[in-house]
């Protein structure tokens, strides 16, 4: 049999705007059957390339959030344990006369002037099962500490202690002792001292320091990286998925969270600012 061909002839109708493909297709009695086939079926079997989404509505469809709320978590659960635990540190710290308050000071504020890696690597260190504190939590509770949620706030509390303890030490010893001892004098005990006198009047260093830990948790970026590493749902926040997004080159997803933690260190440096200012001339 002779070689056969196949030809294809495109023509425009000008009023319809449509292509039309007028094609030659050989059958086996070797007669030549004619068909039209428009344009649009022919580009439908085309694959179109993927389009990165554009606006708000579109990215927050195809994003994961689990992030965000992990991030809020994260930095919620820190800055209440550090109320807890840096309180009473702060109070110690502006009252005591201890020959070494000054070494434990810069112990606690190192976190301000060290790289976040260089405090992450030591504590992945410290957390993995053949260092002591792993080994034994691995042994009580069956699970590693490193890269998981408990231990990125061991790593956040430490990381943040500084921006909560500095502020709240500084209103204690702005109070001064004629207050308490004043209530000394009216037969107060010491901890009605502290809870009477001692904390509503270092109220604005404590929502200074419960903001700008909140704030400096959620901005965290190394520490967590090291310790907890990338794990979506468990460990992956904020920070580490913007990363990811640029790593991915979706710029717009990055622009969009990026862009809410600008908002959000804003506001939150504007209330400290507002509040200080409003209390400033208050007891």
């Amino acid at each position: 049999m002779a070689d056969i061909f196949v030809c294809a002839v495109a023509t425009h109708i000008s009023d319809t705007n449509t292509a039309i493909g007028v094609a030659s297709v050989p059958l086996r009695s070797g007669i030549h059957a004619t068909g039209a086939v428009r344009h649009s079926e022919v580009s439908a079997s085309v694959e179109t390339p993927s389009r990165e989404p554009s606006n708000f509505n579109e990215i927050s469809e195809t994003m994961d959030l689990s992030p965000i709320w992990l991030t809020i978590r994260l930095a919620a659960v820190t800055t209440a344990i550090l109320l807890v635990v840096g309180t009473p540190a702060a109070w110690w710290l502006a009252r005591t006369r201890f020959r070494f308050k000054a070494a434990i000071e810069a112990l606690i504020a190192m976190p301000i002037v060290l790289p976040p890696t260089v405090l992450g690597f030591y504590l992945l260190i410290a957390m993995g099962p053949h260092s002591f504190p792993g080994s034994v939590w691995q042994a009580v509770f069956g699970e590693p500490l490193a890269f998981t949620f408990t231990g990125l706030v061991i790593g956040s509390i430490l990381y943040s202690m500084p921006f909560v303890v500095q502020p709240i030490q500084n209103a204690f010893e702005g109070m001064g002792s004629q207050p308490l001892e004043i209530a000394a004098t009216l037969r107060a005990s010491p901890m009605d001292r502290f809870f009477s006198i001692a904390l509503p009047y270092a109220r604005r260093g404590i929502i200074t320091a419960s903001t700008i830990g909140f704030a400096h948790t959620v901005g965290e970026f190394g520490v967590v990286l090291m310790i907890g590493g990338n794990i979506p749902g468990k460990t992956r926040v904020l920070s580490i998925a913007i990363y990811d997004h640029v790593e991915a080159l979706e710029y717009r997803a990055a622009h969009w969270l990026s862009a809410g933690l600008i908002v959000f260190a804003f506001s939150v440096l504007l209330a400290v600012y507002i509040i200080n200012r409003r209390w400033a001339v208050r007891p």
